[in-house]
């Protein structure tokens, strides 16, 4: 796995009201929109600014959720997602309605970016976080409309930015105080550890688990009965005891076959890109309050592309540098 890109500055779009994105991420999956829709935007955004005469390189991209309204109503053990009527026919009969899942959010979007200008003119970055903020207006995020800020706080939507080119415990000074500016909140952080930890504990008692079986078990709540307590009473508990905020969310795309020449498959987007078929590829994820983080990098998703074995996935580093934090965890001696 590759790691986060190097980056400059971390870019913040703050509290952008959100209407009508798509809250299915996936065939499996729903309630936020994918990873992979902020990465595209991320790609999207630097083609305007380049278009424009900017000169900044997006390296990877983070959210951060203020408030969310799925268009859903709840009956029972069952949810609808609120469609639309579509228009009638040619023939005057109804047509067919498409199930298009849609959420209302209010987001902090986080750029990782870099400039050569930045370096020489430190004080042409604001204008150009002026004009990102102006070329995302007119965009789509998420298949979502961006809408105004409302009158009464606009102060609050202004972009800022933070310089991370200094020495390693200035740049964590830094965002220790910048991070307190995205709450109240939560930002989707890969955790593909606890997929593994998963897998691990079924194998145990099911030597022939699968990691789809851990991908499913991490996806509902277990109820276990458990015997043995202080009481001496048993009671029922749940495997979510101290497991976080855990989510079953997409994460990319597997090849299905050999990548074709551009232009060899008819109906294609893209005629001058080569294409390939893939299919959806799933972890999990967990929602966490950005003052639980330490450093920029573990809130980014970034893209670990891997073409010669059909690799296209979304990647973030939280969980590695959680690891490197155990590692590095000092040892006393109270002998």
């Amino acid at each position: 796995m590759n790691a986060c890109p190097t980056f400059s500055h971390l870019l913040v779009l703050p509290h952008l009201r959100i209407q009508n994105a798509n809250a299915i991420s996936s065939p499996l999956t729903h309630g936020f929109p994918s990873m992979t829709a902020f990465l595209g935007l991320m790609w999207a955004l630097q083609r305007k600014a380049h278009a424009s005469g900017l000169d900044i390189h997006l390296r990877a991209v983070g959210v951060v959720c203020h408030g969310h309204q799925e268009q859903a109503s709840r009956g029972g053990f069952v949810s609808a997602f609120h469609l639309t009527r579509n228009p009638v026919g040619k023939d005057g009969g109804s047509a067919a309605i498409v199930e298009e899942g849609r959420i209302h959010l209010e987001l902090s979007l986080l750029l990782a970016a870099d400039s050569p200008r930045w370096n020489l003119e430190p004080e042409a970055l604001d204008g150009d976080l002026a004009a990102l903020a102006e070329h995302l207006a007119g965009m789509r995020i998420a298949g979502g409309s961006v809408l105004p800020p409302a009158q009464p706080w606009r102060h609050r939507y202004k972009p800022w930015a933070i310089d991370l080119t200094g020495a390693a415990q200035d740049r964590s000074a830094l965002f220790r105080k910048a991070r307190m500016r995205l709450l109240p909140g939560f930002a989707l952080v890969s955790r593909d550890d606890r997929l593994e930890q998963r897998l691990q504990q079924l194998q145990k008692a099911a030597p022939d688990a699968t990691r789809l079986d851990a991908w499913l078990s991490l996806s509902r709540v277990n109820w276990h009965w458990s015997a043995e307590e202080d009481d001496g009473k048993g009671r029922w508990r749940n495997d979510r005891t101290g497991q976080g905020w855990i989510v079953p969310i997409p994460v990319g795309y597997g090849a299905l076959g050999e990548l074709h020449p551009a232009g060899s498959v008819a109906n294609a987007r893209d005629a001058t890109t080569p294409f390939r078929f893939v299919e959806s590829l799933y972890s999990v994820g967990e929602w966490i309050s950005p003052h639980r983080v330490t450093a920029a990098e573990q809130l980014l998703w970034y893209a670990d592309t891997r073409s010669e074995t059909g690799l296209y996935r979304c990647s973030n580093d939280h969980a590695r540098s959680i690891d490197d934090e155990l590692d590095f965890i000092p040892e006393f001696d109270l002998t």
